[in-house]
């Protein structure tokens, strides 16, 4: 490609939009294999035409020095900052925009105004609650905003964003210092949603803090489109600036902390035996628990009314989250990457114990293994997992779910469910903690990059694991569905319908296809190596993914973005017709044999049959004058010449066309339609008479001059029996049964059940752990 993308702020592909990919409209060819052409922009100094940062690339930073203090008996969080932000742009700066994620729990946020509802038969409380609630108390309150000398800066607040007014102008190179007092009541995120808060546990009275975008912080200002500054609205996550923190968290004194970064004052605030422990870790190969069940359960009902201050800094980082409660087990180990030592790290609660115990610090040991391998090396000195009944990601240190039944079974899908979350949040450190892309506009950028990595790392933890993201055949559901259930890939976050299978599924399906049947793994791996090379620590756009993976590999994969990320077409090639040839031989004892096969065949119809069944008398039978020569000739009959005959033709032949005849090669044209639109490689498996099988890959590019219809001559040694194409389901082929010659039905299965309705996030089926325990 020769062009970077344009920033498209809103669905990219309406109707009008899609005409524009189209360079020859109404034709069968032309289209599909251009360049993007129209739809991307030329490059320039900040960002090059090979997708690597230009030679005048810049971007922000900005450092945050925080103090916070948790109020667990009023559920409120107070809290000031000082910010320095550092403007490196070729741009002087009047005002800064600072995103306060937090508003979109205020019942006058534009998320909760602009969401749809409707009524029906059976209303939980939670939607009955979201209609009817007017004033939430929720959001943050904004105390003062200060330079820092004291002196009040005016800001205005538009809903989820706050402009600060700068009373001088930021030149190019500068920086400017400003300090930010604010409170807010903590949500309970178990009942009014949103990625962090409070969960309550009523069997021991006690509360899990998940901190997360619970301070001010800068928006991204970048090259490619100034400031970021569409509203949060819940699901296009996050744009920031990386930087240096640190942070003071005070909370009850027999709390647990974990956040991002590394903590300062370990020997202040852990008991003796934890700190023991904690040493202990660094050097142990297997999870060692620095808080232990047994302290934990002694502890819930003994509230501490004293204070204690954990203090963390973190360097480079774009984000900061943390996690407080006394009902944390903290377990630790030591893994290398690179030989360099970061530490493994889990918190959990009694309900986790049975899983996050035995899994989880080794899990996120795996992930930084396996993701290190296909993009960089983890450059963190930590990697937290917390188990929180949910999913989300910060830098370091990421929440996710896995509870075990009371009696501590667990079933299959929890167990896998639990790996394959942690593996996703803890991945989430390279895509976008590290390979920083802009989530509000592009949530494919981070969830689809990462849910591939996550597939690998799956794939690799167990060579059975039930991956349900990253197969081919797994998205074939999805992209079968109606157009107008459907939005391409490069679509903004907040207008898609079916967001898991647009954002995760397909572009990790995506990848994994271009990694194994376009790409090939030796070329994949190594430009998806060198975009996270390249784009590590800064803000990388589509453009820059596309480009760069052309670039380190030398493939055309124009025609693979336009199909798969700017359309909905699905993959539906169709093997139309198998047409079955040899070399005529030129041996009247070979050839009159089958020549009679087909003049019989010809000759045979209904009408004849039946005559003859009728016993009708014909009328040479009645005069047999009228038989001649002809009625008594065989036509298929082996002339006494026929072996000269045969030996002046092949003397006639040179040495090569003797070669070639020698080689008695069987000839199979086979027709090929494109009846879902999407371009993709034909694979073909050829099974011969004998039992033996072959496969043949043909690049996408035969599609070039005709993209509905193609044919294509294969010369073989054996006769075919049978042939089949995408006989590994790899190209996400919607329809299967048009895949074979001759065509074979498609089997299934149904059954007669009774619809149950389960609580979300449920498992279904059986537990065979606690049934094994009861037998």
């Amino acid at each position: 490609m020769k062009k970077a993308l344009l920033l498209f702020a809103a669905t990219m592909l309406s109707a009008s939009a899609f005409a524009q990919l189209l360079n020859n409209p109404g034709s069968n060819h032309g289209n599909k294999f251009e360049q993007l052409g129209t739809i991307i922009s030329d490059p320039n100094s900040y960002r090059s035409a090979s997708g690597a940062p230009g030679p005048a690339y810049w971007q922000q930073r900005a450092d945050y020095d925080i103090n916070a203090e948790l109020d667990e008996k009023n559920l409120k969080l107070t809290a000031s900052e000082t910010i320095t932000y550092y403007n490196n742009s070729p741009d002087p700066l009047s005002y800064l925009w600072v995103q306060l994620d937090e508003n979109q729990h205020k019942a006058t946020s534009d998320n909760k105004l602009t969401e749809t509802s409707k009524m029906s038969d059976k209303m939980s409380y939670k939607e009955l609650d979201g209609i009817i609630r007017n004033e939430n108390n929720l959001g943050i309150n904004i105390i003062k905003i200060t330079d820092e000398n004291g002196k009040s800066i005016p800001y205005v607040i538009n809903n989820t964003m706050m402009r600060i007014d700068l009373p001088v102008t930021l030149m190019p190179k500068g920086k400017y210092k400003f300090r930010i007092s604010w409170n807010y009541n903590i949500p309970d995120r178990m009942t009014v949603g949103g990625r962090g808060g409070y969960e309550y546990f009523a069997e021991d009275d006690n509360y899990l803090f998940t901190m997360t975008q619970w301070f001010p912080r800068m928006a991204v200002y970048s090259d490619f489109q100034g400031w970021q500054n569409k509203q949060f609205e819940g699901r296009g996550e996050f744009a920031l600036a990386f930087g240096n923190y640190k942070v003071n968290m005070t909370v009850p004194a027999d709390h647990v902390v974990g956040g991002t970064g590394e903590c300062q004052n370990y020997s202040q605030v852990l008991s003796a035996a934890s700190m023991k422990r904690w040493n202990e870790a660094q050097s142990a190969k297997a999870p060692i628990e620095i808080v232990n069940l047994g302290e934990i359960k002694s502890g819930l009902s003994k509230k501490s009314s004293a204070k204690k201050t954990w203090t963390y800094v973190a360097e480079n980082v774009r984000d900061f989250a943390w996690v407080s409660s006394r009902r944390l087990v903290w377990d630790a180990m030591a893994t290398y990457i690179d030989g360099k030592k970061i530490m493994a790290m889990s918190y959990y609660g009694p309900e986790a114990y049975p899983l996050y115990n035995k899994y989880s610090t080794k899990v996120v040991a795996h992930t930084l293994k396996v993701y290190s391998k296909h993009t960089i090396p983890y450059p963190y000195p930590v990697a937290i997992s917390v188990e929180a009944a949910n999913g989300m990601e910060y830098p370091m240190i990421c929440f996710n779910y896995g509870r075990a039944e009371k009696d501590g079974t667990y079933t299959e899908a929890i167990k896998y469910g639990m790996i394959g979350v942690i593996i996703h949040e803890v991945g989430h450190n390279f895509f976008p903690m590290i390979v920083n892309s802009d989530e509000r506009q592009w949530s494919w950028m981070d969830e689809g990059l990462n849910t591939f990595c996550q597939f690998l790392a799956e794939q690799e933890w167990d060579n059975h694991y039930p991956s349900q993201r990253g197969p081919a055949h797994k998205i074939v559901d999805y992209m079968k569905m109606p157009k107008d259930q459907l939005e391409p890939i490069m679509t903004n976050s907040e207008n898609i319908i079916n967001f898991g299978p647009n954002a995760y599924a397909k572009p990790a399906t995506a990848l994994n296809v271009l990694r194994e049947t376009v790409m090939g793994r030796e070329l994949f791996d190594y430009a998806f190596k060198e975009y996270a090379r390249r784009w590590a620590f800064k803000h990388p756009t589509p453009a820059d993914l596309f480009r760069t993976m052309e670039d380190a590999s030398a493939v055309d994969l124009d025609w693979f973005w336009r199909g798969w990320f700017f359309s909905t077409d699905p993959v539906d090639i169709s093997l139309n017709d198998v047409r079955y040839y040899r070399m005529n031989s030129m041996k009247q004892a070979v050839e009159n044999v089958e020549d009679k096969k087909a003049y019989d065949k010809d000759s045979k119809y209904i009408g004849r049959e039946r005559n003859k069944a009728a016993g009708v008398k014909f009328a040479v039978e009645q005069d047999t004058s009228l038989l001649d020569f002809y009625n008594k000739f065989d036509r298929f009959e082996v002339s006494k010449s026929a072996d000269d005959q045969f030996k002046t033709y092949y003397n006639s032949l040179s040495a090569d066309e003797k070669k070639l005849y020698e080689s008695k090669k069987n000839f199979y044209e086979l027709e090929f339609s494109n009846e879902g639109g999407l371009v993709m490689p034909i694979i073909i498996e050829w099974t011969f008479k004998d039992g033996s099988k072959e496969t043949d890959r043909i690049p996408a590019y035969i599609w070039r001059k005709n993209e509905n219809k193609v044919t294509k001559v294969f010369a073989k040694d054996k006769e075919v029996a049978s042939v089949q194409i995408d006989p590994y389901r790899e190209t996400a082929d919607i329809d299967e049964s048009n895949n074979s010659w001759p065509r074979k039905a498609q089997p299934s299965r149904f059954e007669l059940f009774k619809q149950q309705q389960a609580p979300r996030g449920s498992s279904t089926g059986s537990n065979p752990m606690r049934d094994a325990r009861q037998r």
